[in-house]
């Protein structure tokens, strides 16, 4: 017997598809088989008929996968999602931002956009042109079109994920619904950004199996060392690097990663987990006249309140919303003033810690509501500094130490101290790897110049070791400044060596204390404008590590002096060359 066509009335056909609608992956899949067992016993043959499972798999969803990042976090979401949701039986497209049309907005069907927020609340230049398009006047309406946003970011800083926030708030204004409510993510993003990812692939029409998991499958996910999973990594070489003169504190760490099976490239980091002074916890304890051995609840389960400041809770930086939490509970006129000003606002939260928020604006606190202010220690990113072809099982990285005196008091990095004062060799350390796919050496071999002051320069000792490696010679330039050349010059007897056997071709060096006038690496770049311009030209590479707020930004506008001289260009022309460079990724940049 044949199925004949019997199309299913108005009301019936509205009825199943919002049972459709309704039903899991799972569902759907055992529904099908259920379906085609009672053809089969009714005699039907479903050879020549449209059976259960394609009834069901009529028409694919669509979904459209956008990403924009400075750092390759928002990337690594975005891959995760277009797995998942290709694997639920979506048809993907996972796009950079840099190669979207934002005109196709209009077009899509289901759209995911997940993006970082770059400085003081900007998009990542990948990201511009699409945040210019949808948050302006020629954005077109959406009233058909799904959407979900994953805004990734940092809370140190004042404007917290405003860029996917600010996409977010564009979509709902152009009629767009909302798959998933918008999500804004910490540095320790991946619960967050996993919960996100799941609950929007459960949100799009599940038209195919979901793939199950198998026990095998989940243990070699588990087995993995990763940021939940850190690998203890003894340290095999702890040195200073900075001469006995210098007001500076640099050390070069090699950590061994034998039986660990991490793995990396020149240009990843390497997170480091670590524990707050403990002088300063003893302070905030004493000042908050709070039982140490009191329990309070972390989402990691009972702990003491000694050990969460110690151990689980971050206490040497503040945040926006660390104070906007503090004021929400204590109602402070005080630092009500201070929230509503961002010039008092900024000078504030450079260089204080939480100690200072308790001792400006006490209250009586309880250790509950304390902890409940304070974000978790996040592992701190430094840049790896050696190439794994060259180094084998085992990680370098190049350390400025962090100290300093504010308020007659003494400020110390919660790692960099730690790593300094209390490390020592054979010790093991909590580690993991953090990939960065936006900073990396050009397949091709091409011309490379590698701008960097202080421990900016770390990466390219890894981008020359990886070089060397593979027996390539020349087409690398290195521009490094520090303060002094007698007892800041990082790693002077390597770079002389490389550049005696031509595996560095040439190298500028800016020391900004040795005489009156200082001079910095954006002045050497000018003194070598013409060249740098014909090395940009021949199709080199430009990198640029460091300093966000100051040395990048100076970098950045001596680049468009140094195209708009040497190309006759205006200030339009001499941006989008540089928006070129970047779209090509021949201009990364690593700040912090």
């Amino acid at each position: 017997m044949s199925i004949k066509s019997n199309p299913l009335n108005e009301n019936q056909l509205k009825a199943f598809n919002q049972l459709v609608e309704e039903l899991s992956p799972n569902q759907l899949f055992w529904i099908s088989g259920y379906l085609e067992g009672r053809l089969a016993a009714a005699g039907f043959k479903t050879d020549n008929a449209v059976d259960a499972a394609t009834v069901v798999t009529h028409q694919k969803t669509r979904l459209t996968v956008l990403y924009g990042t400075e750092t390759g976090k928002s990337q690594k979401v975005a891959e995760e999602l277009a797995k998942k949701a290709g694997e639920n039986g979506a048809e993907v497209n996972l796009v950079s931002l840099y190669d979207y049309k934002p005109k196709s907005l209009k077009d899509e069907e289901n759209v995911a956009v997940i993006v970082s927020t770059h400085g003081e609340g900007e998009p990542p230049d990948m990201a511009e042109d699409f945040y210019s398009f949808i948050t302006g006047k020629r954005a077109p309406e959406l009233k058909h079109v799904k959407f979900g946003v994953l805004a990734l970011g940092d809370k140190s800083y004042r404007f917290f994920c405003k860029t996917g926030e600010d996409i977010y708030n564009a979509f709902e204004k152009l009629g767009a619904q909302n798959l998933t409510p918008l999500v804004k993510c910490d540095v320790d993003y991946e619960d967050d950004a996993t919960t996100w990812v799941d609950t929007l692939v459960q949100k799009l029409k599940p038209y195919a199996p979901a793939v199950v998991e198998t026990n095998q499958e989940r243990t070699q996910a588990t087995s993995e060392y990763s940021k939940k999973h850190p690998f203890l990594a003894p340290v095999l070489e702890k040195v200073k690097i900075t001469g006995r003169d210098s007001d500076k504190e640099v050390y070069h760490f090699e950590l061994s990663l034998e039986g660990s099976g991490l793995s990396y490239e020149p240009g990843d980091s390497v997170g480091i987990f670590t524990r707050n002074p403990n002088l300063l916890v003893e302070r905030i304890l004493n000042h908050s006249s709070l039982d140490p051995g009191q329990k309070v609840n972390l989402k990691i389960g009972e702990v003491t309140l000694k050990d969460a400041l110690t151990y689980h809770l971050e206490i040497t930086v503040l945040s926006v919303d660390i104070l906007q939490k503090y004021y929400n509970k204590t109602q402070n006129e005080a630092l009500k003033e201070v929230l509503d000003n961002s010039k008092i606002l900024e000078e504030f939260l450079y260089g204080t810690d939480f100690l200072d928020l308790l001792e400006d604006f006490p209250y009586a606190w309880e250790a509950q509501d304390l902890v409940d202010l304070l974000r978790p220690l996040p592992p701190r990113l430094y840049s790896i500094s050696s190439s794994q072809e060259s180094v084998g099982d085992e990680v370098h990285a190049t350390i400025a130490i962090v100290r300093y005196t504010r308020k007659e008091r003494d400020r110390l990095g919660a790692c960099s101290t730690h790593l300094a004062d209390r490390v020592v060799q054979d010790e093991k350390i909590p580690l993991y790897i953090e990939k960065n796919p936006a900073f990396k050496l050009p397949a091709n071999g091409a011309k490379i110049i590698m701008v960097g002051a202080g421990t900016g320069v770390a990466p390219y000792r890894a981008f020359l070791q990886h070089r060397e490696s593979q027996g390539k010679k020349g087409n690398t330039w290195l521009f490094f400044g520090e303060r002094r050349f007698q007892s800041d010059f990082l790693y002077q007897v390597e770079w002389q060596k490389l550049l005696k056997s031509n595996h560095l071709e040439r190298m500028d060096v800016a020391f900004s204390r040795d005489q009156k006038e200082k001079h910095y690496v954006q002045h050497r770049l000018k003194e070598q404008q013409k060249e740098v311009y014909e090395w940009l030209e021949n199709g080199a590479h430009l990198y640029l590590c460091g300093d966000m707020k100051h040395m990048a930004k100076d970098v950045n506008r001596t680049l468009l002096d140094i195209i708009q001289d040497q190309g006759g260009k205006n200030i339009e022309e001499a941006q989008a060359y540089v928006k070129q460079l970047k779209k090509e990724k021949r201009f990364q940049t690593d700040v912090y």
